[in-house]
């Protein structure tokens, strides 16, 4: 029983280093400017340990990480959400998204998930990534805030759907905007009005 157990651990250690040279490098340089032969030398494995974990190679390797960096930071804004709609889910609403459009702030986040994620995935994959990832957490918001009367009664996923490509399209506006911190100012207020029309009052 050792030996499986073993060779487990030793594969999980492999892909771990391979995530973290690779994170690193890509968030830094971008995917195109990062070879194969950079990302093994970073985590001390051959080549034929990084196919043998993924086996698209370099792509299917930035895929793992950008799953990985899409969760942990939905993890966060998921956490904002929740501390910042205790006591008003507009408020918590608001929070959510501040949190997120901020997050076009990151230089090396916007790299990975921003500029290189669309044309590794695909422009289709990119947007369903977006999807999964931040759908649940805006239907989430809005039924909380539908149930405790902060937001008039109805449909939500449309209504979802709707604020998640409103706030993906600002961050994106953020990233690119020459002045990214007056972009982000700007994009939050527009979205802030958003909600607020939603209001039940």
């Amino acid at each position: 029983m050792s030996r499986p157990n073993k060779h487990v651990e030793r594969s999980e250690r492999t892909r771990a280093r391979l995530m973290d040279a690779a994170r690193e490098l890509f968030m830094d340089r971008g995917y195109a400017n990062v070879p194969i032969e950079e990302i093994v030398r970073a985590a001390g494995v051959t080549r034929g340990a990084l196919y043998h974990q993924f086996p698209g190679g370099k792509e299917g390797l930035f895929v793992a990480v950008f799953d990985q960096v899409e969760t942990e930071a939905m993890a966060g804004i998921a956490e904002t959400l929740a501390e910042s709609g205790v006591e008003d889910p507009i408020a918590g609403l608001r929070a959510g998204v501040d949190a997120t459009v901020g997050l076009a702030l990151d230089p090396r986040l916007v790299q990975l998930t921003i500029l290189d994620a669309p044309a590794v995935l695909g422009w289709q994959a990119w947007r369903e990534a977006g999807e999964r990832y931040g759908l649940g957490l805006v239907r989430a918001g809005l039924t909380i805030a539908m149930d405790a009367g902060a937001i008039a009664r109805a449909p939500v996923d449309p209504l979802a759907q709707l604020l998640l490509a409103a706030v993906e399209e600002a961050v994106v506006y953020v990233a690119r905007a020459d002045d990214p911190e007056s972009a982000r100012e700007n994009a939050t207020a527009a979205l802030h009005r958003q909600l607020d029309g939603l209001s039940a009052a």
